[in-house]
C-alpha cells in the first residue's frame, strides 16, 4: 500500500509542476508547430544535422516571450531544413536581424566602363581583336568601324541617286579642239540625255564652232612655200548634229569639305550624224590698188555636208540630286572628200576659168550646175577692191584632186548639267 502512494504522490507532484516544465513530448510538439527558421545560407540545401539527445530538465524558469522570425521571401521557396533539438538555456531577448540581402540583378555593363555600341564591328574570330576600344571609334559608319574620325567613306554603297527614267540636259560652254595641227576649232555644244536604264540613255546632240580656221603652221606654209594642207587633213566643221547612246559601267563616290559627298560616274558615248564643213581657200592678205593699202579677210568655201561620228568617253561628276559637271573627251570623224566648193565641181571651176580671161563675160551665161554659187567667183569687192575671179583657181585646186580619206577631230568638252 505504500509503494502506490508515494507513486500517487509523485503523479501529483508532476503534474502541478507541468505548467511550468514541459515535458519532452510537449517541447517536441511545440517544435513542430513552430515555423521552421532556415539556418544562415539558407539559399542552398543543408542536409539535417543527427538528432540531438531529449533534453534534460533543470529548473523551472519564468517563461519568456519570443518573437516571430522574418523569412524572406527567397528563403521560402527552399526546402525546409528541421532545426536540431538543443538543450534548453536561459532563454535572452532576441534582437531582430536586419534584413536579409536581397540578391541584386546583375547589371548590363558597369557606369564607368566603356559602352561598346549597338553597330559595333563582330570579329570574325576569337583570335582576332579590335583595332580599338574606344566605343565613338568602334562606331559603324556606313557599315565599317571608324577607326579614325577623319574618315567618312569606307566602302561602296548603292547610287544615293537613281538615273533611270531621268531626263538630263546638258551644256558644254567650252569644246576645244586637241589635235589641232592643220585646224583649230573652238565652240559649244548643246546635249540632252534620256536615262532609259540606270547604265544606259539615249542622247541627242548639237554642236556649233563659232571658231573655226586652218592653223598656224598650216597658214605659214601657205604664207611662205605657197603650200597648204589637203582638204582631208585641213576640212573644217561647222555645226553638227548627231544621235546615239551613252553608257556607264562605273560609278562611285567621294567626300570632300569633311561632310560633303560628291557621286561620280564613267561615261562612254557614241553617235552618228550629219556635219557642215568648210574649207580655206585663201587666207587673210593685204591688198593694194592704186598706191592704197586694203587688208582682205581670209574667204573660206564651203564644202557641204558629210556624214559625222563620234566616240568619246569621260566623268561625270554629280552634286546632289539635280546639277552634275561633265568632262569628256570626244573624236569626231568625218569624211574629208572635198568633190564641190560653194556647190561648184571641177567642170564648173573649168567653165569659170575659161570665162574669166575675158573680163565683159559674165558667169550667168554659163551653163554651171545648179548648186554652183558663182556668184562668189564673180565681181570685185567694194571695201578691199579684192577680185573674186582671182579665186577660182585656189578653189579648182580643191576638188581636182578628191580623197576619201577620213578626218578625226578630237576635242575636250567641260559643261554642266541638269537632272529633271
Amino acid at each position: 500500500m505504500r509503494p502506490i502512494l508515494s507513486l500517487a504522490l509523485l503523479v501529483a507532484a508532476v503534474a502541478q509542476a507541468a505548467p511550468r516544465f514541459p515535458t519532452s513530448a510537449a517541447f517536441l510538439a511545440q517544435a513542430e508547430e513552430a515555423p521552421s527558421v532556415p539556418a544562415p545560407g539558407a539559399e542552398t540545401s543543408v542536409p539535417p544535422p543527427p538528432a540531438a539527445p531529449e533534453p534534460k530538465l533543470e529548473a523551472p524558469r519564468a517563461p519568456a516571450s519570443r518573437p516571430e522570425p522574418t523569412v524572406p521571401t527567397e528563403a521560402a521557396k527552399a526546402p525546409s531544413v528541421q532545426p536540431a533539438l538543443a538543450p534548453v538555456q536561459e532563454e535572452l531577448p532576441v534582437q531582430e536581424d536586419t534584413e536579409p540581402a536581397v540578391a541584386e540583378p546583375a547589371r548590363e555593363h558597369d557606369v564607368d566602363a566603356p559602352v561598346t555600341p549597338d553597330d559595333a564591328p563582330v570579329l570574325a574570330s576569337s583570335d582576332e581583336a579590335p583595332r580599338t576600344t574606344d566605343a565613338q571609334q568602334q562606331r559603324l559608319v556606313n557599315g565599317a568601324p571608324l577607326y579614325n574620325p577623319n574618315v567618312s567613306l569606307h566602302i561602296v554603297q548603292k547610287k544615293r541617286f537613281a538615273d533611270e527614267g531621268k531626263h538630263e540636259l546638258a551644256l558644254y560652254p567650252a569644246v576645244v579642239q586637241v589635235n589641232g595641227k592643220y585646224t583649230n576649232h573652238a565652240g559649244t555644244a548643246l546635249q540632252y540625255i534620256y536615262h532609259l536604264q540606270e547604265n544606259f540613255g539615249l542622247q541627242v546632240t548639237g554642236q556649233y564652232n563659232w571658231h573655226t580656221n586652218e592653223s598656224g603652221f598650216n597658214l605659214e606654209l601657205i604664207d611662205k612655200v605657197r603650200e597648204q594642207a589637203q582638204a582631208a587633213s585641213s576640212l573644217l566643221l561647222v555645226w553638227g548634229a548627231q544621235a546615239g547612246v551613252e553608257v556607264t559601267p562605273l560609278y562611285g563616290k567621294f567626300a570632300f569639305l569633311d561632310n560633303k559627298l560628291a557621286q561620280f560616274s564613267l561615261v562612254f558615248s557614241g553617235g552618228a550624224g550629219i556635219g557642215s564643213t568648210r574649207h580655206l581657200i585663201r587666207p587673210a592678205m593685204s591688198n593694194e590698188v592704186d598706191g592704197q593699202r586694203y587688208d582682205v579677210p581670209a574667204r573660206f568655201g564651203d564644202t557641204g555636208t558629210k556624214f559625222l561620228g563620234s566616240v568619246g568617253g569621260g566623268f561625270r561628276l554629280q552634286f546632289g540630286e539635280s546639277y552634275a559637271l561633265r568632262l569628256e573627251v570626244r573624236d569626231l570623224i568625218y569624211t574629208a572628200r572635198v568633190d564641190r566648193v560653194d556647190g561648184c565641181n571641177l567642170a564648173d571651176f573649168d567653165k569659170m576659168e575659161a570665162a574669166a580671161r575675158d573680163p565683159s563675160q559674165s558667169f550667168a551665161a554659163l551653163q554651171l550646175s545648179s548648186s554652183c554659187d558663182y556668184q562668189r567667183f564673180d565681181g570685185v569687192d567694194r571695201k578691199t577692191k579684192k577680185n573674186y575671179r582671182d579665186d577660182i583657181i585656189l578653189g579648182r585646186d580643191l576638188v581636182a584632186e578628191p580623197s576619201s580619206d577620213v578626218l578625226n577631230n578630237i576635242s575636250f568638252y567641260a559643261g554642266f548639267s541638269f537632272l529633271f
